[in-house]
């Protein structure tokens, strides 16, 4: 490779890595399309028969219209507060009977509640929508978006939109680690478990590049050993579960891996992986440090830190959600997923690998 080119690619990307967060705001609009579990559902489990919904107070106490959306959260999840960032309209829900005509061009989210990388993992949950279905869900979007605007304009819509991709943590919570001697823990040992998870999570990826997402925020599942719920079943003194640690562990470093595989194989930074684990961990490990009183106890449940059952109208439910880390057993709140979303869009390569979101846009406004 020619030296002198080398220098000055490296100095236009430092640019854009410097000037990113500055240069963001400024991108145009583009569509935006979610993919994933309840950490990202903005509602559609509420128009399915399941019970892994989010539709009674205090759910959206917080919202903007104080009442329940079907978002897991007291107020906004990360992929609203991504759209805020990214200067578009929050995504409605593909379910959603609003989603039609103009709306559809903003993009639309995928996501349910209780899903993982596995078909089998949230059965206990009955009618959700599996990963697969919610791609062939995509491809009609696609479908209906090119009756609207034509074939060309879709292929592009899609090609320069956003896709965040939330997946893992139910394939431990709710599969592996479910029940002691579960069928997917009699199987696998842990480590083969992550090996299979990250294969199935690679033809998941391919696929939506298949389908024409360039741009994808992959994230990996966060501290499974440090939320309310698993405090309150399994540690003695409030310390996060060693052995679910250690399947979030081995599972984020090997997903960093799997990007930068596709990546190469493609050729291109299609697949942005964003390190959830360490952006949990650090106001986790130092609650106070980011204006939290606790990173322990739910703001609402019931139970040891609140970790039990689910947050219902009858269950705790503190004043002030500000001041804590997780809003239920398993969902931070509003204020930890903004502490989430500015590590996407400014984190160093530490949070954020190959490059952070502002990076991103920059040099997407750039070309």
């Amino acid at each position: 490779m020619d030296s002198s080119f080398s220098f000055s690619s490296c100095m236009i990307l430092c640019l854009v890595l410097v000037l990113g967060s500055a240069l963001a705001p400024q991108a145009e609009a583009r569509a935006f399309f979610v993919f994933g579990d309840s950490l990202v559902d903005s509602g559609n489990n509420d128009y399915l028969a399941t019970t892994a919904r989010a539709d009674n107070p205090p759910y959206g106490i917080d919202y903007p219209t104080h009442r329940p959306t079907g978002r897991f959260s007291n107020g906004l999840n990360i992929p609203d507060i991504l759209s805020e960032q990214i200067g578009s309209e929050p995504t409605l829900p593909y379910l959603s009977p609003e989603l039609t005509g103009d709306r559809l061009l903003i993009g639309a989210n995928f996501a349910s509640a209780g899903v993982g990388i596995l078909n089998d993992t949230g059965f206990q949950f009955l009618n959700i929508i599996r990963i697969f279905k919610q791609l062939e869900y995509f491809q009609q979007y696609q479908t209906r978006v090119s009756s609207l605007i034509g074939p060309a304009e879709t292929q592009s819509l899609v090609n320069q939109g956003l896709v965040l991709i939330t997946l893992g943590g139910n394939d431990f919570v709710n599969n592996y680690y479910l029940v002691p001697f579960s069928a997917r823990s009699r199987q696998f040992s842990l480590p083969d478990y992550v090996r299979y998870l990250i294969s199935e999570y690679r033809k998941v990826l391919a696929k939506l590049y298949e389908l024409g997402a360039r741009r994808v925020l992959v994230t990996g599942t966060g501290p499974l050993g440090c939320v309310p719920a698993e405090l309150a079943m399994r540690s003695r003194t409030g310390e996060c579960v060693v052995e679910l640690q250690r399947a979030a562990g081995l599972f984020n470093p090997q997903l960093i891996q799997m990007v930068n595989g596709l990546n190469n194989q493609i050729g291109s930074t299609v697949f942005i992986a964003a390190n959830a684990q360490r952006m949990h961990m650090d106001f986790i490990s130092n609650p106070q440090a980011y204006g939290f009183v606790t990173s322990k106890i739910a703001c609402c449940g019931q139970g040891p830190y609140n970790g039990l059952g689910l947050c219902t109208p009858l269950s705790n439910l503190c004043p002030n959600r500000d001041i804590y880390a997780f809003w239920d057993p398993f969902h931070p709140s509003e204020r930890a997923n903004r502490f989430v979303v500015q590590q996407i869009l400014t984190g160093t390569t530490n949070y954020m690998y190959p490059m952070n979101l502002s990076a991103i846009l920059a040099l997407d406004s750039a070309t």
